[in-house]
């Protein structure tokens, strides 16, 4: 189970978190474990002891600490081949773990041997072995999640476990000799050669309870000075400008920022609520252009509220910080609290289901003031983002005019960042211009939503019993655009 948490994590960075990522590792190694006791049991009717053991527990740590060595050459293949979520996930996952979890399953059987001929009550032996199996698996699960992690890192986990598995092979191969020259031999080739290859060398700045997290400097104008993103897992979340911190980089926040000034014609003091902090972009922006607002944010991982702090150029003063999920936080505020209310949070390319339903909508709706403005953005396909399109269904349940809106209209096939915008006050519009920082307009794309790809009339209603989010957004999780 450790194996299982920390291969998740040493992921992250290439394909994500993601509902899909995790059926396709608990997929491929519960089939490597089931595969290794097969086997295992079949090397006990052949004579197998404690030397058999021995060499299997050796070989799985060797193969542990391999996979650090292999993703050093799968990771360049795979990001050069456009595949699409799913296959990239089966191919990492298949190639880095799959060998160490049919040694790892092969241990059972043989060690279940070694126990009845200690104590021939069969019954007892089975179900103390299978219990011992499952507590070592809720041990690991529980160490690993809650600890090992987060305070020491994926590869010093990773490299501690194939440690702790070759320590305990030496006993069972003490007399030996050649077989533990030979191991560790191979203990040196696989360290060198990983060191090498800068195996060893964590891509992640922070790896947190939830995320691994950079920052990346950005090669933008040489007029705009120090820029630094972002970057959860695989995907960036933000872009800020040191000297400049009203210039919103990416069009979807600029959208945003634009939608809120236009629809209220003294935006000085409004209090907003923020679902999901992140690189707190739009918040320091606020910040700076309305000093007297009163900002409020849920943001749920505080080492990403660290890093906005420490190396993102965000203030907290002024700032109201929930470190907990959005939806809690936003319901212990008493109704038509919030001028604005903004949902920006992701897991992976997904947004939470439990914040795109019409349940939630509604709790959005009490707490917003009755002029008040909903927005939201949400990654999808184009040219028919069917999340978008049952997002935009759900809303309209609940507020009178939603509008959803786009910085460009591409040429065929892309993933795209949609806006959508919610009120009972909302003026419709066609066309969202700019009229500060950079110079841009956005699109409103109700009209084609309705006209083009899969009708509203066969997509779900979005709600707390049933939001297929991951279904909704399998045009990208099984085509390249999701990578």
């Amino acid at each position: 189970m450790i194996m299982e948490i920390v291969a998740a994590r040493l992921l992250a960075p290439y394909v994500g978190v993601s509902l899909y990522t995790w059926t396709t590792l608990i997929g491929v190694l519960l089939a490597g474990l089931s595969l290794g006791n097969w086997l295992g049991g079949i090397w006990v009717d052949r004579g197998a002891g404690t030397k058999a053991v021995g060499i299997t527990l050796a070989l799985s740590g060797l193969l542990c600490l391999t996979s650090l060595l292999f993703l050093t050459w799968i990771a360049p293949l795979l990001q050069g081949y456009r595949s699409n979520l799913i296959l990239a996930s089966l191919l990492y996952v298949s190639s880095l773990f799959l060998l160490p979890a049919v040694l790892l399953g092969i241990i059972t059987p043989l060690l279940t041997a070694l126990a009845l001929e200690l104590d021939k009550r069969t019954g007892h032996v089975l179900g103390r072995m299978h219990a011992l199996a499952a507590l070592g698996s809720i041990a690991g699960t529980f160490a690993a999640g809650y600890w090992l992690v987060q305070y020491f890192g994926t590869r010093s986990v990773l490299i501690t476990t194939a440690m702790g598995l070759l320590l305990l092979a030496v006993p069972m191969l003490w007399s030996a000799h050649r077989t533990l020259v030979s191991l560790f031999l191979g203990l040196l080739l696989v360290l060198g050669v990983t060191e090498m290859r800068d195996g060893f060398d964590n891509p992640c700045d922070h790896e947190s309870n939830y995320f691994c997290i950079r920052v990346v400097d950005e090669n933008l104008s040489p007029e705009y000075g120090e820029v630094r993103s972002l970057v959860l897992d695989h995907l960036s979340h933000g872009t800020n400008v040191r000297e400049e911190p009203s210039l919103l980089v990416a069009p979807y926040v600029q959208a945003m920022d634009e939608l809120v000034k236009q629809h209220f014609k003294d935006n000085r003091q409004l209090r907003y609520f923020f679902a999901g902090g992140g690189a707190y972009t739009h918040p320091r922006a606020i910040q700076n252009t309305t000093p007297k607002a009163d900002i409020h944010v849920a943001e749920l991982d505080p080492a990403v509220t660290d890093v906005a702090i420490q190396q993102l150029y965000f203030d907290p003063q002024d700032t109201t910080i929930h470190h907990r999920d959005a939806r809690p936080s936003l319901e212990d505020y008493p109704s038509k609290y919030f001028d604005v209310i903004i949902g920006d949070v992701f897991h992976d390319i997904a947004i939470p289901y439990h914040l795109v339903t019409a349940e939630f909508l509604a709790l959005v709706k009490s707490r917003l003031k009755p002029n008040g403005l909903y927005l939201m953005n949400v990654v999808d396909a184009f040219p028919d983002p069917r999340l978008v399109k049952s997002l935009l269904k759900t809303t309209q349940t609940q507020f009178a005019n939603v509008q959803v809106w786009l910085d460009q209209l591409p040429d065929g096939p892309q993933r795209m960042t949609y806006v959508i915008s919610a009120g009972d006050t909302l003026r419709p519009s066609t066309l969202l211009t700019a009229q500060t920082g950079l110079e841009r307009q956005w699109l409103n794309i109700n009209q084609p939503l309705m006209e083009t790809g899969t009708p509203m009339t066969d997509l779900p209603l979005l709600t707390d019993d049933y939001a297929p989010v991951d279904r909704l957004l399998s045009k990208l999780l099984f085509g390249e655009l999701g990578l």
